[in-house]
Formats: C-alpha cells, sequence, structure tokens
C-alpha cells in the first residue's frame, strides 16, 4: 500500500486562490488520491497508505506525511529555490492558457497546452529528484504534487 490516501495542504497563511487555481487544486487532489505511488525508502518507515501534508515553512516546502491512524511516519524539508522558476514560468504559461480559452482558437490554444505541459512536465521532474532518497513517486504522482507545490508556493 505504498500510497497516499489523504492530502491536506495548510495554506491558512495564503490569499484565495483565484477561481482556476482552485479548480486546478480540486483537481489535483482527486486525481492524486484516485491514482498515486509514494513510498518511504527510509529503512524501517511504516507501510502506507499515508496522509500528507503539504506547507510552506520559513521558506521550505515541508511534507508531513502519517500513516492512516495518525502515527509519525516522515517528515521532510525541501528547499523551495530549484522550484522558483519553473513555478513562475507554470504560473504564466497557465495565465496565457486561460486567456486563450476564452478568445483563441483551437489551434492555438493548442499549441500553448502542449508548452503548458512541458513546463509541467519539467516541475514534475524537479520534485522526482528533489524527492530521491525521501520519497519515490511516479511520474503522475508528481505532476499532480507539482501543481499542489505551485499553489502553495505562490499563494494561489
Amino acid at each position: 500500500m505504498s500510497r497516499i490516501s489523504h492530502i491536506e495542504l495548510d495554506d491558512r497563511n495564503l490569499p484565495p486562490p483565484t477561481p482556476e487555481i482552485e479548480q486546478e487544486r480540486k483537481v489535483a487532489v482527486f486525481d492524486l488520491i484516485e491514482d498515486n505511488s509514494f513510498e518511504l525508502p527510509q529503512t524501517g518507515a511504516p507501510d502506507g497508505p499515508y496522509r500528507l501534508s503539504l506547507s510552506i515553512r520559513e521558506k521550505r516546502l515541508v511534507f508531513d506525511i502519517q500513516t492512516e491512524d495518525g502515527g509519525k511516519a516522515a517528515e521532510f524539508h525541501l528547499s523551495l529555490s530549484p522550484f522558483r522558476q519553473v513555478v513562475k514560468d507554470y504560473y504564466q504559461i497557465c495565465e496565457s492558457y486561460f486567456n486563450a480559452v476564452k478568445t483563441l482558437p483551437p489551434s492555438q490554444i493548442e499549441t500553448i497546452d502542449m508548452a503548458r505541459r512541458g513546463i509541467h512536465n519539467e516541475g514534475s521532474r524537479v520534485l522526482q529528484e528533489r524527492l530521491e532518497g525521501k520519497a519515490g513517486v511516479d511520474t503522475d504522482t508528481a505532476r499532480r504534487l507539482f501543481t499542489l507545490i505551485c499553489v502553495l508556493h505562490f499563494g494561489g
């Protein structure tokens, strides 16, 4: 059962997200809970499923992982520095995409969407690298977690 069964975002100190970002967040959480792969490779780490809380504390991304019964499984902090540029690029392309959907023909929307997916893939790759030795995630799980990191990183 190497998976996340529950996810919580600690966004108490963040401004409310835009409707578009809130929708992305809801989809990412739903998809993540439905299908994910998440394992703790450390010797002696408890087996999943896991409850994951994501937050930003002191300019660090915090993964607080508990077992289903609330026991501590792991906690690790990642620097936000490696994510800054890719998150910024992702937000810019998302803004272009949301605007394009309102006014541009499908062929141009598709081009912007392909760029958006490319940046999203880059963000998930960075996340997988940063998680190496701490947690194992597949590409789809990394993509969904990257979406949630974007929401926390820019505060909606």
